[in-house]
């Protein structure tokens, strides 16, 4: 073999293998868009909350580059609540990840049916079937937060100061607590906590479920149920009611595994 010809097949070699490394990337580039899951994050507080529940979390998902949304419920009626999560869906650019807290939960299950939520993260929340409320689930798995709540004349109902310290948020620091109990929401007794969910989201879309072990507001034994029956990807964490404040980091980590393993 000439040398001119032996170049000729070593550069035909090296063009050969160049084309099946750049292949090879390529496939294993659009492999990995294909499963990047979503960017996009709405965050739902629960009862007697607002959105800074979710203060110590949204920095860390926003630091690895999620777009984050936190809705403020108006706490008048699931309906409201709903038409709130709603609203904020339809103003996210995409596919989106709905996250809930606690009576947050039964809002997204029922918002979550909106074709553009790709999954549900729930966090020491109740996860209702249809026609199930808030406070049947209550009722059904009783905790100590129910000897603790005050009805006042306009039907809605707060939490005492005991019942902040002792069971909704047993595990935060006492300028925490304070502050918890003097920005509470009050919350609707009958047309939010009583409503009833139509349609279960959780039946059709990927789940996941972050159980709090010292739950004394949403039963742990009724968290483990319900992560069970919505075939969830579940953590349990030693955490009270709050878990995204006394363990953001976790819980945050959490909801980033959901929104990159979500399809």
């Amino acid at each position: 073999m000439t040398r001119s010809n032996m170049f000729k097949v070593s550069l035909a070699a090296v063009v050969a293998v160049a084309l099946v490394a750049a292949t090879t990337s390529t496939g294993a580039t659009e492999r990995k868009d294909q499963g990047r899951g979503v960017t996009n994050v709405v965050l739902v507080h629960g009862a007697w909350a607002d959105g800074s529940s979710w203060s110590k979390v949204i920095p860390l998902l926003e630091a690895r580059g999620l777009q984050v949304v936190a809705v403020q419920l108006p706490h008048t009626s699931l309906a409201d609540n709903v038409a709130t999560v709603q609203r904020a869906i339809a103003l996210v650019d995409g596919p989106l990840l709905l996250v809930a807290h606690s009576y947050g939960g039964v809002v997204i299950t029922e918002a979550g049916n909106d074709p553009k939520v790709a999954g549900l993260v729930y966090v020491a929340a109740f996860a209702p079937m249809e026609g199930q409320s808030a406070f049947d689930l209550a009722n059904a798995y009783p905790t100590p937060i129910l000897s603790e709540l005050r009805l006042d004349q306009f039907g809605f109902l707060k939490i005492t100061p005991t019942g902040i310290r002792e069971d909704f948020a047993q595990d935060l620091s006492d300028s925490e607590q304070t502050v918890l109990t003097a920005t509470q929401t009050p919350t609707a007794l009958q047309e939010a906590l009583s409503a009833s969910v139509s349609s279960a989201a959780w039946r059709n879309k990927p789940s996941w479920f972050v159980i709090a072990a010292h739950d004394r507001v949403v039963s742990p034994t009724l968290q483990a149920v319900e992560a069970q029956q919505m075939n969830a990807t579940s953590i349990t964490l030693s955490s009270s009611h709050v878990a995204m404040l006394s363990q953001p980091f976790v819980v945050a980590s959490f909801i980033r595994r959901a929104a990159r393993d979500v399809r």
